[in-house]
């Protein structure tokens, strides 16, 4: 039988996994105090029938209860909403969010691209949850991404082969 490797540290795990450029969001969502979000760049699409996408969630996270229990919105950010991330992810920031008129769930005005959700399953990810929300709702404007790769902010630029990449 071969013998049981040791499991990374936390902080070598995190290290390697900074070198994986990911894509921005502020997830957001109602609280009896109005609308809230958290910054996050664990997001992925799932399926497309059914239409799913997935976030990670942080058990301590202050939003944790609220995405397995009730609809969210992911917001993806565009290359300028780098206070908005930083906001979200409570660091000092000069920005007020503005959030969308009569948007179903709480929804940033001018993001990049949005998915609405409702919650559809949760997966136990360690000292994470895994949450799986069925698509109720999108849409997306032209510019260029947001990104986060070893511990910055930078941008992609918007791909100009003139196909539309429909969800």
């Amino acid at each position: 039988m071969p013998e049981a490797l040791a499991p990374p540290s936390p902080g070598a795990l995190r290290a390697c996994m900074s070198r994986f450029a990911t894509g921005v969001t502020v997830v957001s969502y109602a609280t009896d105090n109005g609308p809230r979000g958290a910054t996050m760049n664990s997001f992925t699409s799932v399926s497309t029938e059914p239409p799913l996408v997935l976030v990670s969630v942080a058990r301590r996270a202050r939003c944790h209860d609220q995405l397995a229990d009730g609809p969210f919105c992911v917001n993806i950010l565009g290359a300028e909403q780098e206070q908005l991330a930083r906001l979200f992810a409570g660091a000092p920031s000069t920005v007020e969010p503005r959030w969308a008129q009569g948007a179903r769930v709480p929804r940033l005005a001018d993001p990049l691209a949005w998915v609405e959700c409702e919650p559809w399953r949760s997966y136990d990810g360690g000292d994470h949850t895994l949450v799986l929300g069925r698509v109720t709702g999108l849409g997306h404007r032209d510019g260029d991404a947001l990104t986060y790769a070893w511990s910055r902010f930078g941008s992609t630029t918007e791909s100009t082969d003139g196909i539309e990449h429909l969800f």
